[in-house]
């Protein structure tokens, strides 16, 4: 097709594509997060992780996990990138607690659940603060 006859784009295109964006990411985060879980257990049956170092790791996979997701959607985003961060964090945690409900039929804030929720919000925030495109510095 031709520049000129490029159909004209829905009015809630956009944000359709942003939204999907940002669920990529969360999902791409999940899995990031699953991966390397299942990592930190291998280790620890190996006897190389100490089991009361897990509580700590736990909170480490879910900065790394929303940070990777974070930057993976900041970057096709491209706009409003600490918003989109924050939202593939939102999502992670989401994603965590449905897994845990599904598995332990309760989910308590005594459980750990503030500390995850802020982990996969500071993970994203910061992948938001990194994945932001660089301005171009204008020359005078």
């Amino acid at each position: 097709m031709k520049k000129r006859d490029r159909r004209p784009e829905e009015p809630g295109g956009q944000w359709i594509d942003a939204l999907c964006d940002l669920l990529k990411g969360g999902a791409l985060a999940g899995a990031a997060a699953i991966l390397t879980l299942l990592l930190c257990a291998v280790l620890v049956s190996a006897g190389l992780l100490r089991e009361r170092w897990m509580e700590g790791a736990v909170l480490a996979v879910c900065v790394l996990g929303a940070m990777t997701g974070g930057l993976y959607a900041a970057r096709r985003i491209g706009r409003r990138t600490l918003l989109v961060g924050l939202g593939v964090g939102g999502v992670l945690f989401l994603l965590l607690l449905t897994a845990g409900l599904l598995a332990y039929d309760t989910a308590s804030v005594d459980q750990g659940g503030v500390g995850l929720l802020s982990a996969c919000l500071c993970g994203g925030g910061i992948a938001g603060v990194l994945g932001g495109a660089s301005k171009k510095k204008r020359r005078r």
